[in-house]
């Protein structure tokens, strides 16, 4: 379902940029505002409890319901909503600074990279827990040493040609569908660029469905384990 004043005016940008939400109502007003000219936000409400699907309509995003539960679920939905001949992922959450988007599509508009990825730099103590930058760091150094990955993080924000990635089949639907794209772009020879992101603490009272607790990071781990199996 999209918002009719938002796709009225989609073609005026060429990158489409998908938004997995499950209750980041407090957290869309800032960051929608802060959507660079030229990308048209989708946001897929992911079975919110909040009004995150409400707030996302009444600030212009189209909104895309997916039901069922992962964040590859989610992001699988944007996608095939979306458009424009680029695509981006951001999460939702406020923890990144949007502009350094324009980087990133930069590199693949330019024909330097297939995708292009962004490597977390917080600029907080609390930004990135320990325990979520030790399981990314884990399975980043797996990744590189088991088929040569050329980036130091799990592509948490990125940008490549919509086409590319339908093409490339990721079918994971949980927590670890970044760490499967970067496998199969790998093992693909995509040209993969990366670049250093902003990373905040993310908007107050929303809460990570990952690195918010242990038992969360656990819980993705295993999903990336899975996927590496």
């Amino acid at each position: 379902m999209t918002s009719p004043s938002a796709a009225t005016t989609a073609r005026q940008d060429d990158c489409d940029l998908v938004l997995p939400c499950r209750d980041e109502a407090l957290a869309l007003p800032e960051l929608l505002r802060s959507v660079p000219a030229g990308f048209r936000p989708i946001v897929v409400d992911n079975g919110s409890r909040d009004d995150t699907a409400r707030v996302a309509r009444t600030l212009g995003a189209v909104v895309v319901t997916e039901p069922r539960p992962g964040y590859g679920a989610a992001v699988q939905a944007g996608i095939e909503a979306a458009s424009a001949e680029y695509v981006a992922v951001a999460d939702a959450d406020g923890s990144f600074d949007l502009r350094d988007l324009a980087g990133l599509l930069d590199d693949v508009r330019g024909d330097a990279a297939d995708m292009a990825v962004g490597r977390r730099r917080p600029t907080a103590s609390g930004a990135w827990p320990w325990h979520a930058r030790a399981g990314n760091a884990l399975i980043v150094a797996w990744l590189r040493w088991r088929i040569g990955l050329t980036v130091h993080d799990i592509a948490p924000i990125r940008v490549c040609r919509r086409t590319d990635l339908l093409a490339l089949g990721v079918a994971d639907r949980r927590f670890g569908y970044p760490v499967e794209l970067l496998q199969r772009a790998t093992r693909a020879g995509w040209r993969i660029t990366e670049r250093d992101v902003t990373y905040r603490p993310r908007a107050r009272g929303t809460r990570s469905k990952v690195s918010g607790s242990v038992m969360g990071t656990l819980k993705a781990a295993h999903d990336f384990w899975k996927v590496l199996a």
